[in-house]
């Protein structure tokens, strides 16, 4: 992409609305423009980033045994009111009606619809353990939409939900998930700590959500030091196989909000192991047992014929919530700093003088050998454009000047760290490449 064409709006200027780092850098680096209060358009820088985050997280769900499907954004009435969570949902939900004055309305969570389309197909305990998962707008009321995308109306959000005949499978299936979550934040660079959660509408009795640490985050958090060494890529898991130890290593140290803290199991805590910091809410898991599968008549044939009431649990991930959460995480004063795996581009290559033909060479060339690069091709100052670079994220910036082009050199800077080099083409190829 050559920036002269991109459609790219950045702002000098934050508004005055964006309240949170999040907010006024998606907004001054043209990923997302408001078009009303809580629902956002995504531009192309942004919606490259939103389509690396569902892509790994779609690749972990695959992965850990899930299947994808998709479900309608419109539910009917009926179903939530086959479950009772129709009158007992709140304001949240938006009602509507159609054109023959039926009830329906936009929907803010799927597990009456999955429940409904899984009880068309099963039949049997053959038919199980099964995990549905779709990527998906969904849109919730809020009373004070706020920050941007981290508190929108409409959102993007992973949702999955498992079918086991018995109370050990499904808790193998939480597990599943579990590890899977893990697996998908640490792919982003981000490092994610489940903690005990209430379960809220959805109910049940097991629930976990999973807290990525960052100073601007929106709730006080509480944890062992354990659990920020633990590398969750360091092995690939078994999804078949007992999970059970590994989810026993990360539920038997210390983590929980401010709403679940106890300060006796804090105090507990050997001091030069306690670790207070600031977090932010990227995904929660629940497991809610026969909650709806009962309540809407979900049955199967169990091995000795008896019906047997299938156990069930639900997992979200909030895809578009993540993005504003990475840079929540990933910043500083000029900009974002965008992680490898989640970059809208990977690198720019910044041309000092366009028109000069060294520079113009050397920068086509440079531009050409990395896949999927953008190029600043514009007729604008060289601080201009820095700040742009910086503004955007890129992890890598290769800067071309008419001195280091006659020298058949290229300045590289690792927008992470700040570091800089002055390197041959290949060299910096190399890097970025590799």
């Amino acid at each position: 992409m050559r920036l002269s064409r991109a459609f790219l709006p950045t702002l000098k200027e934050t508004p005055a609305e964006a309240q949170i780092v999040s907010h006024r850098l998606m907004l001054r680096a043209g990923l997302v423009r408001q078009t009303s209060a809580g629902i956002y358009a995504w531009l192309p820088a942004g919606l490259r980033v939103l389509n690396k985050v569902a892509d790994i997280v779609r690749e972990e769900q695959d992965r850990a045994g899930a299947q994808e499907i998709l479900m309608p954004t419109i539910q009917s009435a009926d179903l939530w009111r086959e479950s009772g969570r129709y009158d007992d949902y709140g304001k949240e939900m938006l009602r509507i009606k159609d054109r023959a004055e039926r009830d329906m309305l936009f929907g803010p969570t799927n597990e009456e619809m999955v429940t409904d389309l899984f009880k068309g197909y099963a039949r049997s305990y053959r038919d199980l353990p099964r995990n549905l998962y779709h990527i998906q707008w969904k849109f919730r009321d809020e009373v004070r939409p706020r920050f941007g995308v981290m508190r929108g109306r409409e959102f993007l959000m992973k949702d999955a939900y498992s079918f086991d005949l018995t109370q050990e499978a499904a808790q193998h299936s939480y597990r599943q998930m579990f590890v899977a979550y893990l697996r998908t934040f640490a792919r982003m660079g981000l490092k994610a700590i489940p903690m005990q959660a209430d379960t809220g509408p959805i109910g049940g009795n097991l629930s976990h959500e999973f807290i990525i640490l960052a100073e601007t985050g929106e709730s006080q958090v509480y944890l062992h030091r354990d659990l920020l060494a633990f590398d969750a890529l360091a092995a690939t898991p078994d999804y078949d196989g007992d999970l059970k130890p590994l989810m026993d290593f990360w539920t038997s140290r210390y983590a929980a909000t401010d709403e679940k803290h106890d300060e006796a199991a804090w105090n507990a805590v050997p001091a030069g192991d306690q670790v207070s910091a600031r977090g932010i809410e990227v995904g929660h898991i629940f497991y809610f047992g026969t909650k709806y599968s009962k309540a809407m008549g979900l049955s199967v044939a169990g091995p000795d014929g008896a019906q047997v009431i299938p156990e069930m649990g639900s997992y979200g991930i909030g895809v578009s919530r993540l993005v504003g959460a990475l840079i929540e995480a990933n910043h500083d004063d000029a900009g974002i700093k965008w992680p490898d795996a989640v970059a809208p581009w990977p690198a720019v290559v910044i041309n000092l003088k366009q028109g000069d033909a060294a520079c113009d060479a050397l920068c086509e060339r440079m531009y050409v050998a990395i896949p999927d690069a953008i190029y600043d091709d514009r007729s604008e100052r060289a601080g201009a454009k820095f700040a742009d670079a910086d503004l955007l994220g890129h992890p890598w910036q290769v800067v071309v000047g008419p001195r280091g082009a006659a020298a058949g050199r290229v300045e590289l800077k690792r927008r992470a760290t700040g570091e800089k080099q002055e390197l041959s083409p290949e060299d910096a190829l190399a890097k970025i490449l590799g």
